[in-house]
């Protein structure tokens, strides 16, 4: 994602100052990120990091004091868990130290589903796309092996009667997020996806730019515009025909002070989203 994320600069110009202004400001004295509140925040911090270095930016030195006060990961739960691996990822070429790598590695397991995937909550029966491709994510920051097969098996369960995935069995209808996931961790792993999944994608297409996250949806969504955009990326989909509209849905969703907002209903900045920001429009300048 990260790849991708650093072909923004080609588009945004000028701007790339204002979205680096943005960055900076939403930065904390301890080296962090912070969240819509104000506060320092782990999981705005990967987001944050990651915003930096798609602009080519270094990451705060301070940073790696503030990863330190999370030791192992034994205090957060699944996503900060994953976050932290992400983090030291961005702070650090070689990754956390040995230590808290095995740490953060050992209590991934907790979180394996019986189903072969990864859950949210410890012991789940069933896992989800998004928690697998978490997990996936954090292994390959961490160096660790990955199930490959367990994870695929859970994709199968969270198969939505659509076609697309959801991040529960049983779903009606899949959603733009959960797909995506599914689709990055199976592109990762080297498996074929359903042709019938790049149409689905692709029918969740605003017919002036963005995406939905699921077809009952009001309104498109950056998070949903950017994560099918890296999907069909993935699946080599045709996506010449919506460069123009989904980039005047982003500019419709960026502001003079440098960030972006999630939606045309959302009323306030962060990094999260800023980063979306990024990699949608680092994919669109292809």
């Amino acid at each position: 994602m990260l790849q991708v994320a650093r072909l923004a600069p080609t588009l945004l110009g000028e701007s790339r100052e204002l979205v680096s202004a943005f960055l900076h400001r939403s930065m904390t004295p301890e080296g962090a990120f912070a969240d819509r509140a104000g506060e320092s925040d782990l999981y705005y911090t990967a987001f944050g990091l990651e915003g930096l270095l798609a602009l080519h930016e270094s990451v705060p030195d301070a940073t790696s004091a503030y990863l330190r006060r999370f030791g192992d990961g034994e205090s957060l739960d699944f996503v900060h868990l994953t976050c932290l691996a992400r983090a030291w990822g961005s702070v650090s070429p070689g990754g956390p130290p040995d230590a808290v790598r095995a740490g953060i590695e050992a209590r991934l397991g907790a979180y394996r589903s019986h189903d072969g995937g990864f859950a949210v909550i410890p012991g789940a029966e069933v896992g989800s796309a998004y928690a697998c491709f978490l997990a996936l994510g954090a292994c390959e920051d961490l160096g660790a092996a990955v199930d490959g097969a367990g994870m695929l098996a859970c994709l199968e369960h969270v198969r939505a009667s659509d076609g697309a995935y959801a991040n529960h069995p049983g779903a009606a209808e899949g959603s733009t997020p959960a797909t995506a996931a599914a689709v990055m961790v199976m592109h990762r792993l080297g498996e074929t996806v359903d042709g019938r999944v790049e149409h689905w994608l692709l029918d969740r297409c605003h017919a002036e730019g963005g995406f939905f996250a699921a077809p009952r949806a009001p309104l498109p969504d950056l998070l949903s515009t950017a994560t099918a955009l890296h999907a069909l990326a993935a699946l080599h989909a045709d996506i010449s025909p919506l460069r123009e509209p989904c980039l005047d849905f982003v500019d419709t969703l960026w502001t003079s002070t440098g960030g972006f907002y999630g939606s045309w209903a959302d009323q306030v900045l962060d990094c999260e989203y800023t980063y979306y920001g990024l990699l949608a429009l680092g994919h669109l300048s292809l």
